[in-house]
Order: structure tokens, then sequence, then C-alpha cells
């Protein structure tokens, strides 16, 4: 299976070899996310559930550019550096996946890289395959990727699933 990176440009991800997120088949793991801004500087320094916002926009926006979205997303991990900031960060969390429901683990950190960042956050996603009314599983399907035909294969469970060619969109913030 081929393997896909996004790396939208944090001045964290050279120093540390790391990217924001990677998808290998219908499985993409997202990295630790601060809530660094374009230009790279800390977003709503003292306002732990604008940092939220400002993580979950950059694990929204490394999905779209994996061809997925939050609404594959299965689990959540939520870092605090004020374990008593929980619930104003959980109610930002509740207002994006209130209808997707991943499962979350919230802890406490004793501190980030930087000491302005009070949240981080990584998850897990697994892509569902779009079900297309008369097509066989074993039709070649077109994927948003550039007009390269790409194969379709079952999972145990019998969806037809996407096999990624290797055009994904530029990535950027």
């Amino acid at each position: 299976m081929t393997r896909h990176h996004v790396s939208p440009g944090s001045p964290y991800e050279p120093i540390l070899g790391i990217s924001r997120a990677v998808r290998i088949g219908n499985t993409i793991a997202i990295a630790g996310t601060a809530p660094l801004g374009p230009e790279g500087k800390t977003v709503a320094p003292g306002d732990a559930a604008g940092q939220m916002r400002r993580c979950i926009e950059i694990a929204r926006r490394a999905l779209e550019q994996l061809d997925a979205s939050l609404s594959d997303v299965i689990r959540t991990r939520t870092l605090l550096t004020h374990i008593e900031d929980w619930e104003a960060v959980g109610r930002v969390h509740g207002e994006v996946f209130k209808d997707i429901r991943p499962v979350n683990t919230v802890m406490q950190v004793t501190r980030f890289i930087d000491p302005d960042w009070l949240v981080g956050i990584n998850g897990d996603a697994v892509v569902q395959a779009k079900s297309v009314e008369g097509i066989d599983q074993e039709t070649f399907i077109q994927h948003g990727n550039g007009g390269e035909a790409s194969h379709a294969f079952t999972s145990e469970a019998g969806a037809c699933l996407p096999q990624f060619g290797d055009h994904l969109p530029a990535a950027g913030l």
C-alpha cells in the first residue's frame, strides 16, 4: 500500500522528522497538533477553547488533503496543561464531534514545547468507502486525484474501498 504524508509547514516538522498526518490504505494517523497559526506563532494565547478550535482546524485541513473529513475520525486525544480547562475544551470538541462521537481521552501534561500552548490534540481516522449504486466491487472507480483511476478492493465486511494513486493535492496551511 502507498503511504501518503501531509506536511503543511509547521516549523517543527523538519526538525522532528514528522508529518501532520499519514494515510496508508483507509487508515489515517494525525500527529500531535499544536495551536499554531499559518505564520508559526501561537494562536489564542491564554484561551484553551480558542486553541482547541485552531488545533481541530489544522487536523481538519490535513484530513481533507488526504481525501477524508472529520466525519471519518474514530479517536481523538486531548492534552491539556491545565486539567481545569477540560470543560471549555470539551465543549469545543463536542460542538465539532457531537454527531460523529469518536472515542476520546483527555489528559493533563506537564507542558508542551512552547509554554503558551495550553492544548494539543491528535487522532485517528478510518475512511469509509462511498457507496455507489449499481457499481460492483470489481469495477474501477474514479478517484479525485487528477483523473487517475484506481482499483477498488473488498474489505472483510464487503465494503468497496478505494486504493489511492500517487497524486494528492499539495499540502499547505
